[in-house]
């Protein structure tokens, strides 16, 4: 089971890796309503064959979540090696890890 879910984390961040290199990104956005304002900030990129993703998500009642991920591909050697961690609401983490060889 460790592995499938090692391998979902993985797949969701190779995908950045067929961006081109140095390519960077970011995005905020907030949405108000009756309960009070919530938003998501994130950025992103891709650099020497490491891309990487931080993504922050605030609710209106002020918890906030957390998630960076980072892969790193050798094209020459068929490997990708990859991190996930996440931070919830209290303060508690978790982090995830894995490769994959092709």
């Amino acid at each position: 089971m460790m592995k499938y879910i090692t391998a979902a984390v993985l797949a969701g961040t190779f995908a950045l890796t067929a961006a081109a290199e140095a390519n960077a990104w970011s995005r905020n956005r907030s949405v108000s309503g009756a309960n009070g304002t919530a938003s998501m900030q994130s950025s992103g990129g891709c650099s020497g064959g490491t891309c990487s993703r931080d993504v922050s998500r605030s609710g209106s009642n002020g918890n906030t979540y957390s998630r960076s991920r980072t892969a790193t591909c050798d094209q020459a050697s068929g490997s990708c090696s990859g991190s996930a961690t996440t931070t919830g609401p209290n303060g508690n983490t978790v982090t995830r890890q894995g490769s994959v060889n092709w």
